[in-house]
């Protein structure tokens, strides 16, 4: 659970500060996993800001102040000791003596907890401050309960020892690393995944089951611990494929980044996390903390799903091929038309197969099922005014937004589009220099459904006073003497693959105005 910057604006410290915070609630399940405890990061109830009197005078909580939870996270491998959110909560009074102890001496505090409102005797409470720029910004406590020893006793002790050099290492500023490589990809290793321990050397002194059993699925004949990690790593490796440098400086421990590892079918990603230890004079190397985790299953499910995308993706290029070649046969046939009617109609119908092949285009070239339909009716918007009438000057302005929508619902948005921008060029200008305006408007109703609203408008002759409104059963009337086949198919798009509804009314000084409204969701 995460904390807003609000929490810390009593202290008055800047982005710096809560961004540093941000770092450490953004890493430490690593922590509570290894720890098996609960993570918390308290801020003084009572700030009390210095004044500057005197050199004693140093910004924190006042001697009666409490403590607030502002951030909390529970170990994914063992039960909670707080099994209620505790955020926005106060410390229970018993221990807040060793919070403000660690708050101003900037040690790292140990306690055993005695009976208290919200703990139980016998936790082990862990006080680490947060120091920044030479002030504590915060307090990191971590609880645990006393439990028997869950693995062989050397275990024990060696999670114990990593916990305590990345306590320390939180406490000294030198982790997280804010300059980690940043790998936001699907599989980053969990510690509930895998864990290795190396010693500065790159010798293995523990390896979790889990570790053990993905080396022996990349072909390790034997346990990892005592063996150095990057050699046997490399040994495994195919013939004359050599390691990356990526890979081994996770194998040595040399540096906080990720990696991923191939060998065979088998895939692993892994991290590396230094132990140091930093004094005045030096930074010593304590080892290092690598987690892994076998991602063999989850990138062959990725790479089924790239495949059924690619093939989508091909079969809209296909289509879209097959309709513009339907398209160029309609434009010969109509070349050989003697008769206006006949030369007319095959136009119209090249028009409307143009329109759907470019849909089918703008599917082929994305990875996902929707249009960017803003991007698709501005080139379509103008070429349908254009070929409604050749030769006749028609100004076009593009408003508003369309959005994304999803594959169904643009085709027929944009054969409806088509059709009333060229009626709007044929029978509202009649011929006539004018201007076709199409605005698009994203919405969501009362129902809480996202909803489009079309406005297409032209400033020619008009269509009279009284508006025209139709929509569900009432749009699959038969036609008007006065209709064509374009507003039939209109009508029925909006009814049935819109769901929506469509208004003809006069548009002011001059002209129509079509308004379309359509639920998405």
């Amino acid at each position: 659970m995460s904390f807003t910057e609000s929490n810390l604006s009593p202290g008055g410290f800047g982005p710096g500060d809560t961004e540093w915070i941000h770092l450490i609630i953004g890493e430490w399940q690593i922590i509570a996993d290894i720890a098996q405890s609960d993570l918390v990061v308290w801020f003084p109830t009572d700030y009390v800001v210095a004044d500057g009197s005197g050199p004693d005078s140093v910004s924190g909580p006042s001697a009666s102040s409490g403590f607030s939870a502002i951030a909390h996270v529970r170990p994914s491998n063992v039960h909670t000791l707080f099994h209620h959110d505790i955020v926005d909560h106060t410390m229970d009074d018993n221990i807040c003596d060793e919070a403000r102890k660690s708050w101003h001496t900037q040690k790292i505090v140990h306690h055993v907890m005695e009976a208290g409102p919200s703990m139980r005797p016998g936790v082990k409470v862990t006080f680490v401050p947060i120091v920044r720029n030479s002030r504590t910004i915060a307090l990191l406590s971590m609880h645990t309960i006393p439990t028997v020893v869950r693995a062989s006793s050397q275990a024990e002790e060696i999670y114990n020892w990593v916990t305590e050099n990345m306590l320390e290492m939180i406490h000294l500023g030198i982790w997280p690393d804010p300059l980690a490589q940043e790998n936001n990809t699907r599989g980053n290793p969990r510690a509930i995944d895998g864990i290795i321990v190396i010693n500065p050397q790159g010798q293995v002194v523990l390896a979790s089951p889990n570790a053990n059993s993905m080396y022996a699925r990349l072909g390790l004949g034997d346990h990892l611990e005592n063996l150095n990690l990057a050699d046997v790593t490399r040994d495994m490796l195919p013939s004359g494929e050599e390691a990356d440098e990526t890979l081994q400086l996770v194998l040595a421990g040399r540096a906080d980044i990720r990696t991923e590892l191939t060998i065979g079918r088998t895939r692993v990603t892994m991290r590396s996390i230094p132990l140091v230890h930093s004094t005045t004079f030096r930074v010593e190397r304590r080892g290092a903390l690598i987690l892994c985790r076998d991602v063999t299953e989850l990138r062959r499910r990725e790479l089924e799903l790239m495949t059924k995308d690619a093939t989508i993706r091909e079969i809209h290029h296909r289509v879209k091929n097959n309709l513009q070649t339907v398209s160029a046969l309609l434009r010969l046939q109509s070349r050989r038309m003697t008769t206006p009617e006949a030369k007319q109609g095959l136009e119209q119908a090249m028009r409307r197969v143009a329109t759907i092949a470019t849909v089918h285009e703008a599917l082929s070239q994305g990875l996902t099922q929707s249009v960017d339909f803003d991007e698709l009716i501005e080139r379509q918007f103008h070429i349908a005014a254009e070929l409604a009438s050749p030769g006749q000057t028609v100004d076009t302005e593009l408003l508003g937004h369309f959005g994304l929508l999803p594959s169904q619902f643009a085709t027929p948005l944009a054969l409806v589009i088509n059709e009333v921008v060229a009626n709007a060029v044929e029978h509202g200008l009649n011929g006539e220099t004018g201007r076709v305006t199409l605005e698009g408007r994203r919405n969501i109703n009362e129902q809480g459904d996202n909803t489009l609203t079309v406005i297409i408008t032209d400033n020619g002759r008009g269509m009279g006073n009284d508006p025209i409104e139709e929509s569900g059963a009432d749009a699959y009337r038969p036609t008007a003497e006065h209709e064509g086949l374009g507003m039939q198919i209109v009508r029925t798009l909006v009814a049935s693959e819109l769901n929506g509804s469509i208004r003809w009314e006069a548009n002011e000084p001059s002209g129509t105005r079509v308004i379309i409204n359509a639920v998405l969701s």
